[in-house]
């Protein structure tokens, strides 16, 4: 790995900060009763998408690095869930979530990419 990198040069990290801050906006549109459950829980998800990126690529090691793009891509997954639950329960839009599903989608990508190149690069 190249040690030089910092986590903030990550276009994946960048691209999952921009999720949260996404995330953010949606949540304050979910009813005031689901302010302590769901909507504390997609907050939680979200933040540990970008949090486990940049755990990850300090850890300079690279199976550490896989460990924590794993975790990622476990709460993209748990995210990605809570968002179409919403909209199931007719809390949102499929519209609304639109920007964040397909944020989620490139972000997933980029992570297998960078798993990959993880564990090719040796």
């Amino acid at each position: 790995m190249n040690s030089s990198k910092d986590f903030k040069d990550l276009i994946v990290w960048q691209k999952s900060m921009e999720l949260v801050a996404e995330v953010y906006r949606l949540v304050k549109k979910l009813p005031k009763e689901e302010l302590y459950a769901l909507s504390d829980q997609i907050r939680r998800s979200a933040i540990s998408i970008p949090s486990n990126i940049a755990e990850g690529q300090g850890r300079k090691s690279k199976k550490e690095f896989n460990q924590f793009l794993a975790i990622s891509k476990g709460s993209k997954a748990e995210l990605e869930t809570q968002l179409l639950l919403c909209v199931k329960i007719n809390y949102l839009s499929n519209t609304e979530i639109e920007t964040s599903i397909d944020l989620i989608q490139e972000i997933g990508k980029m992570i297998n990419a960078l798993q990959k190149s993880l564990t090719t690069n040796y």
